[in-house]
């Protein structure tokens, strides 16, 4: 229970990593406020496992592509419990497309969602983090050192997000307040399934050293681990959550 009495907001928490999230940070005794966009019963379903497991959880809407949603939603995590402790940007807009067909608006809504969300709720969670400091969680994707057609925009919106999370490192450090990067490799979700083919998968396992695939409680317990006061001195840092996969 390294996490008792601590409060956690995690984004994009109805499924997949951020559901393992928010059910790990609960099982070591934070509170959890679950973020959605559109999937009410999703969210519903993760917040009763962890009622049912003797935790706390509540679900809050918010899209966090738009500022002051993401704003408001902080502001409801942190009056809900009376504080925040953690904060996991977990939310992403994944679509690929190459060079040529690149939309104006498609790219806005991917960088809204994978990098300025992350930049309102960090911004707001200032007011509610408490003097002893806090923690920030910014989830990434290793497709920012694999440079693939198609990943442009994606690659892009997660780089301009791990490069503000080691100036955040940098600003809030006085405070108490760390700031690190997970970067998942292959890992079992909803997007992985839609977007790796057989062949694709296979190629990535044979040249992942640990030759699986990663599960969301994998990169979950990585995110647990720097959420708690293990990782009280790592700040500013990008940790691999990979299985040894490298671009």
């Amino acid at each position: 229970m390294k996490l008792k009495e601590k409060v956690a907001l995690v984004t994009g928490a109805a499924r997949g990593i951020g559901a393992a999230i928010a059910e790990r940070l609960a099982a070591d005794g934070a509170a959890v406020a679950i973020n959605y966009a559109r999937s009410a019963n999703a969210a519903e379903s993760v917040a009763k496992r962890i009622r049912d497991a003797g935790g706390k959880a509540i679900v809050v809407q918010a899209d966090v592509g738009d500022w002051s949603q993401a704003q408001a939603l902080v502001e409801k995590a942190g009056r809900a419990f009376g504080r925040l402790d953690i904060l996991v940007n977990n939310a992403a807009d994944i679509r690929f497309e190459p060079l040529a067909t690149i939309g104006v608006e498609e790219m806005r809504t991917q960088f809204a969602v994978n990098f300025e969300a992350a930049v309102a709720t960090m911004q707001a969670a200032l007011a509610f983090f408490p003097e002893e400091g806090g923690r920030i969680i910014n989830i990434s994707s290793l497709a920012v050192a694999n440079p693939i057609a198609g990943h442009m925009t994606y690659n892009a919106s997660k780089s301009a997000l791990e490069a503000m999370t080691q100036v955040a490192a940098v600003e809030l450090g006085a405070r108490g307040i760390t700031a690190n990067v997970v970067r998942p490799g292959l890992t079992e979700t909803d997007a992985v399934k839609a977007s790796l083919n057989d062949e694709g998968k296979a190629f990535l396992i044979g040249r992942t050293p640990l030759r699986r695939v990663g599960t969301p409680f994998d990169i979950a317990d990585v995110v647990a681990f720097l959420a708690s006061s293990d990782a009280r001195w790592i700040t500013g840092q990008t940790l691999m959550a990979t299985g040894g996969l490298t671009p």
